[in-house]
């Protein structure tokens, strides 16, 4: 084996296509986008810029308040990829955290980081989860498909358990 072979030939791409099908099972660019707007938001009240000779220094008295939102969109961004299930909670918490983020962090991050937690937040309310795949073909016809009903509560009218169906 020569230097330039790796050591598992297809092994990047049987990685690339797991991470695909993980990323395609939960809410992943949701929470990229409220990760990605709250580092802004924690970042600008600390930061100290250079332009030049000149020094612009940022820091403002709701550094802490600011640092606050910021680590809880970040740590909201990273708990739905692990935990779909609380992706209501998780988008809703970072609309909200986006909203406050304007007066209390240098106008939500110089508006970058609360645009990309309102919409990281936005998707992460709009995500479902999409139908698992059918194992097999025949079983997904057209007379199967009608018949079967997606409603586990048994009130759907089709099986009258409603009792919308009965006089009294």
């Amino acid at each position: 084996m020569s230097a330039e072979t790796s050591a598992a030939p297809g092994q990047f791409t049987h990685r690339r296509l797991q991470f695909r099908a993980w990323r395609g099972g939960r809410p992943f660019w949701a929470g990229l986008y409220m990760l990605f707007g709250g580092v802004p938001i924690m970042y600008f009240p600390y930061a100290h810029l250079q332009f030049g000779h000149l020094s612009l220094a940022m820091a403002t008295t709701a550094g802490a308040g600011s640092l606050i939102i910021g680590v809880l969109l970040v740590v909201l961004g990273i708990s739905i990829w692990f935990q779909k299930h609380i992706r209501v909670f998780a988008g809703v918490a970072a609309i909200l955290l986006g909203l406050v983020s304007i007066p209390v962090s240098n106008f939500g991050g110089f508006i970058i980081g609360f645009l990309f937690a309102l919409i990281g937040g936005a998707m992460a309310v709009s995500w479902a989860p999409g139908a698992p795949a059918a194992e097999d073909a025949k079983d997904t016809g057209p007379a199967t498909a009608a018949s079967e009903s997606n409603d586990l509560s048994g009130t759907s009218p089709a099986n009258g358990a409603n009792r919308r169906h009965s006089a009294g």
